[in-house]
């Protein structure tokens, strides 16, 4: 299986970026190239796309996929937080746009053999960079049970915690816990029936809380957020989609923070922090997709677009 994503919300991604001829535009999550070409299409003759990814099956993929474009690719096996830096070696001092789009990849569940999913028996990794030193593995092996509880929670959202944290503690008493249908079947034994959310296996949240705290995602994310306005041109965009709540919160948060500007308390009489406003959001609510596109790919449902346009 070649690396393969679908690609969410092409089409308003694309709008939202605004892309024209020339101009220079980052995919901070390649994956599976979907949006990286729409861009360059769209960016004809001579706009030049910086592509991004952690995953270095996901580089290898866009050296082939993208190879037609020659030098208007230019791609870094990095996380999409390291960007600044990037720009700052490559003697690019701004761009047109960033996007974001922050969904696994159907390669990464179905074919990386790094235990993202619960629906095949893998081992317990989930990292997306595999140099990376922490797994998921050492995680539930390691963390005590009022850690976990507090990464399931904080990370997942995760009713149960303090049960599956519970739970995971007394298994490991007896043995490691090594695989993804492992830990599945300790999270299910955990979950009162009751108490299971309709159509969604009780694995779930405990999965992305592993994983995103393996990854750093939300710091990641936290990050690019944080120094997007200031690599962006004027009129440049920043689009983001996310798939959860906790990364769109955070979007939707750092983006009224940025075009706020002022942080002073709103009873101060003067401003004394001189923040101006940086961005102005573009998406008042999240755009979501259509029911063609959920049709056509469910795992589209929870998609959330997000996008602001640099001052």
């Amino acid at each position: 299986m070649r690396y393969h994503h679908v690609p969410v919300l092409l089409k308003e991604a694309i709008r939202y970026l605004n892309c024209r001829p020339g101009k220079i535009y980052v995919d901070g999550t390649l994956g599976g190239c979907g949006h990286a070409l729409k861009i360059l299409n769209q960016t004809e003759p001579g706009g030049l796309l910086i592509g991004l990814d952690l995953d270095g099956d996901a580089i290898d993929n866009a050296r082939k996929t993208l190879s037609d474009f020659g030098s208007r690719v230019k791609l870094f096996r990095h996380n999409f937080a390291s960007l600044p830096a990037i720009l700052s070696q490559t003697d690019i001092p701004a761009v047109d746009g960033i996007l974001l789009d922050l969904g696994m990849s159907l390669y990464q569940l179905q074919k990386s053999g790094r235990g993202f999913s619960f629906m095949r028996d893998e081992p317990l990794d989930m990292r997306m960079n595999e140099y990376e030193t922490i797994t998921a593995a050492e995680l539930v092996n390691r963390l005590s049970k009022e850690e976990l509880t507090k990464l399931l929670w904080n990370y997942g959202e995760e009713r149960w915690s303090r049960k599956i944290a519970r739970a995971i503690t007394e298994y490991r008493r007896k043995k490691m816990i090594h695989s993804t249908c492992e830990l599945a079947d300790i999270v299910r034994s955990a979950v009162p029936k009751t108490g299971r959310p309709h159509r969604i296996d009780p694995a779930t949240q405990t999965f992305q809380a592993l994983r995103i705290a393996v990854n750093r995602e939300l710091k990641s994310l936290g990050d690019l957020l944080e120094s997007a306005p200031s690599l962006l041109n004027r009129g440049g965009r920043l689009v983001v989609i996310s798939f959860h709540s906790l990364e769109d919160r955070l979007v939707k948060n750092r983006l009224k923070d940025s075009q706020k500007g002022c942080s002073c308390p709103p009873d101060f009489p003067h401003c004394i922090c001189g923040k101006e406003p940086t961005i102005k959001i573009l998406t008042p609510k999240p755009v979501r997709p259509s029911q063609g596109e959920i049709a056509e790919n469910p795992k589209a449902r929870s998609a959330r677009l997000r996008a602001a346009e640099r001052l």
